[in-house]
């Protein structure tokens, strides 16, 4: 009970959403009946299944093995660097950000067992890579998956008007990449031999594949009851080491944007900033997403803006940035575990954030 009930007595980040979440009630107009209708339950299954899941393989002992053969791959840290970018990239476009950073980030982690890396640094690029990469596509992420349905486009369509600043976003991203890290010898640290679970992989990456196509077929939240009783059979130790308190913390993040819209003020500006030149529009959704998270920032939006390019292309930028800008970003930093990665992660992701605003207006006027 102690080891469960330990992330919630210390997540500060959460005990802040509550306080925020507690301040909002006692100033907007709300009915209780409303606030479970403010959460998606599907993120929140979506992120139940993989956080069980990745810690499964995680616990495995798989992903040391996996790592230290990435190490024995390339010889230098730029190389690695640029490799597991690419990758986290790559896999967003159709797994989704969030799917891409529970599959990287753990791998990502058994690379400070073994050698002098930066591991660290590499989580924020693979953070900044997913945001990237996940823009191209409708599928993504959330924010892309609900402006596709909205707007009526064909998956080609969608993806050929996100393309230009996908492309310069990821090739900068890239280029800051080949800076930030050295084209130095990674330096192996001696480790004993690995000694892994093949029985718990394979289970794992069976109720992986049986988790994946269970949210295509949108029977997600009844996939999670065998997932958990196979644990929970086999390897309870997994469930117990599960940072449970990240879904609290989303929960607490939807709500307390439910009740932050329903401001009457807001609800005023908003009508009032909808009504500039499509420069201010990029400019609201870009900086609304700094403050709500670019999801919910959509959400918003397209009660007064149509689900168009301008929108699209704002939003997705908007996940750069704050920590908030994307969910996604909350996801990798937590996944780090170590608290100076949440300063250091901006000092890369405001100037990407700039970067990308100022290449996407100068993209969309000249396109456009």
């Amino acid at each position: 009970m102690a080891t469960l009930l330990k992330p919630f007595l210390h997540d500060r980040f959460l005990h802040l959403l509550l306080l925020l979440g507690l301040l909002l009630a006692c100033i907007v107009p709300f009915q209780w009946r409303d606030l479970p209708a403010a959460v998606d339950w599907h993120t929140i299954v979506t992120l139940c299944g993989l956080l069980m899941l990745t810690r499964g393989i995680e616990s495995s002992g798989y992903f040391e093995v996996l790592g230290r053969k990435l190490i024995r791959r390339f010889r230098h840290e730029r190389a690695l660097a640029l490799f597991m970018v690419c990758g986290a990239a790559l896999l967003s476009t159709f797994l989704t950000n969030d799917v891409a950073l529970f599959i990287l980030v753990p791998l990502t982690l058994t690379l400070r067992q073994a050698t002098t890396l930066p591991v660290m640094r590499l989580i924020i690029f693979e953070a900044l890579a997913v945001n990237a990469g996940s823009m191209l596509t409708p599928i993504g992420n959330p924010q892309n998956i609900l402006l596709w349905g909205t707007s009526g486009a064909s998956f080609g369509a969608f993806v050929w008007q996100m393309l230009p600043p996908a492309a310069v976003i990821l090739l900068s991203l890239l280029l800051l990449t080949g800076f930030a890290f050295r084209a130095k010898p990674i330096q192996q640290q001696t480790q004993p031999p690995v000694s892994w679970r093949r029985s718990l992989l394979w289970l794992s990456v069976a109720l992986y594949l049986l988790f994946i196509v269970a949210l295509e077929l949108k029977l997600a939240a009844w996939a999670l009851l065998p997932i958990f009783a196979a644990y929970l059979l086999m390897a309870r130790r997994v469930l117990l080491q599960i940072d449970w308190s990240l879904l609290v913390v989303f929960i607490a993040m939807f709500i307390d944007v439910h009740l932050l819209t329903r401001l009457p003020a807001l609800q005023q500006g908003m009508q009032m900033l909808t009504q500039t030149g499509e420069g201010g529009r990029f400019l609201l959704a870009a900086g609304l997403s700094q403050v709500i998270s670019n999801v919910p920032a959509t959400i918003l939006l397209l009660q007064f803006l149509p689900a168009n390019a301008l929108l699209a292309w704002a939003v997705n930028i908007g996940g750069f940035g704050l920590l908030p800008g994307s969910l996604a970003n909350l996801i990798a930093l937590r996944m780090a575990q170590d608290r100076r990665i949440w300063w250091q992660f901006h000092l890369f992701s405001i100037p990407m954030l700039l970067w990308a605003m100022l290449c996407g207006w100068l993209l969309w006027l000249l396109l456009h």
